[in-house]
């Protein structure tokens, strides 16, 4: 459907706090995430990894000093999901990845034409920087035909000039290859070549869902997350 392909913009690691989180990507890809903030609507914080290209990791977890009330919104990347914060008790995982929509194409226009395929827009601000993010209602994770558990990947679209990559210090990793895994994964291939996201992942089946993230290091290839078993 798109005839303009996405870009990646960035991959998401999940963790029960960002000090655990910041440890975890920091012993896989030996440097560690800095920088970051608050996202106040979600009640969640995060650290940022810049990656070579224009694109970074997220390191993100429920940030405790947020403020809850009766009307707070479910967070984002299916973070209140019992599933994964279970998996979350075990330790942290990368566990979802977010595709970039550039102008002149309206990620907002896109959404109205197609709200079957398309999650909602929800406004965000971290400090300076603001964007548009897809966020089911319930917070879960993009699907499409039932099939997605954060090998689907969540769109954005940002409202500000710069890009977070852009003021974060220089890594020196490099993504060489994202693989998805998913027990549907002819569902997720289709969602993906309709989005024009296709080119950024290899979608293999397998029993239980997973990514996983090859990076060229100052150390060395790396890698972040398992295949599913």
């Amino acid at each position: 459907m798109n005839a303009t392909p996405l870009r990646l913009d960035h991959l998401v690691v999940a963790a029960r706090t960002l000090e655990a989180g910041v440890q975890y990507v920091s012993d896989a890809l030996g440097v560690a995430p800095s920088g970051g903030g608050a996202h106040p609507l979600m009640r969640t914080h995060n650290r940022l990894l810049g990656l070579w290209g224009g694109a970074y990791l997220e390191v993100i977890a429920v940030d405790p000093a947020a403020k809850s009330g009766a009307n707070a919104r479910a967070r984002l990347f299916a973070l209140d999901d019992p599933a994964v914060q279970a998996r979350l008790e075990q330790g942290p995982y990368l566990s979802h990845w977010v595709v970039r929509v550039d102008p002149p194409k309206s990620l907002a226009r896109w959404r109205e034409q197609y709200p079957q395929r398309i999650a909602a827009l929800v406004p965000m601000t971290r400090g300076d920087f603001s964007w548009q993010l897809t966020v089911p209602e319930d917070g879960a994770f993009p699907a499409w035909q039932g099939a997605g558990d954060g090998v689907l990947p969540s769109l954005i679209q940002w409202d500000t000039a710069r890009h977070p990559s852009q003021v974060l210090p220089d890594s020196g990793i490099a993504l060489t290859s994202l693989t998805g895994f998913h027990p549907q994964a002819q569902a997720v291939r289709e969602q993906l070549e309709w989005l024009g996201a296709a080119h950024l992942i290899a979608v293999e089946e397998a029993l239980s869902p997973a990514l996983v993230a090859q990076f060229e290091t100052p150390s060395g290839p790396r890698t972040l997350g398992a295949p599913a078993r």
